[in-house]
C-alpha cells in the first residue's frame, strides 16, 4: 500500500492509500478520488518526503562531533519525534470508523443496485430501509439532483476487505 499526501483545489488536505501509483492515478482520472472536507474531485498529489528506514549505519555516532567528521562523510541529524497523526485527526477518523460499522451493521447491502433501490424507495415503489452499496460519483450526483438523500459511506484504511 502506499500512502499519498492529497490536496483538493481547495486547498483541503487529507491522506489517501492506494494499493500502487498506477491504482491512484487510475482512481483519480476516474473521479473517485474526492476530498473529505468538501467533496471536491480535482485532487493532486501533495509533496511528500519518501519514508525511509533507518539503519544502524544511519545512526549517528554520538561521541564524534559534527565538526569532527569528514565532509565526505554523511552525518545523520536527529530529528524530533512527531506524532504520525494529530489527536483530532485520530478522533475523526474514529468517527468515520464508528458511522461505517453502524450503518454496515443495521443496514442492507444491495451493492451495484444502490441507485436503483435508492430511486424504488424515494417513489414509493419499495418499502423504506436502510440501505447502503455502490454508485459511482455520476450516479450519486444524479440522486441528489433528483432529491434523493444519500451521502458517501466513510472508508479509511483497512476498513474494506
Amino acid at each position: 500500500m502506499i500512502r499519498y499526501t492529497l490536496v483538493c483545489d481547495n486547498g483541503h488536505g487529507f491522506e489517501g492509500w492506494f494499493r500502487s501509483s498506477d491504482s491512484y492515478d487510475a482512481q483519480a482520472a476516474s473521479g473517485l478520488v474526492a476530498c473529505l472536507a468538501c467533496g471536491s474531485v480535482k485532487v493532486t498529489k501533495a509533496m511528500m518526503a519518501p519514508a525511509l528506514a533507518k539503519t544502524a549505519a544511519s545512526v549517528p555516532d554520538k561521541s564524534r562531533s559534527i565538526a569532527e567528521a569528514s565532509a565526505s562523510e554523511p552525518v545523520a541529524v536527529p530529528s524530533a519525534d512527531v506524532p504520525a497523526m494529530a489527536e483530532p485527526e485520530r478522533q475523526l477518523r474514529a468517527l468515520m470508523r464508528a458511522v461505517r460499522e453502524h450503518v454496515t451493521r443495521t443496514a442492507d447491502n444491495v451493492g451495484p443496485r444502490f441507485p436503483e433501490e435508492a430511486r424504488r424507495m424515494h417513489y414509493g415503489e419499495a418499502e423504506f430501509r436502510p440501505i447502503y452499496g455502490e454508485a459511482s460519483p455520476s450516479e450519486a450526483r444524479a440522486l441528489v439532483e433528483e432529491g434523493i438523500d444519500v451521502a458517501p459511506l466513510p472508508a479509511l484504511p483497512g476498513d474494506l476487505n
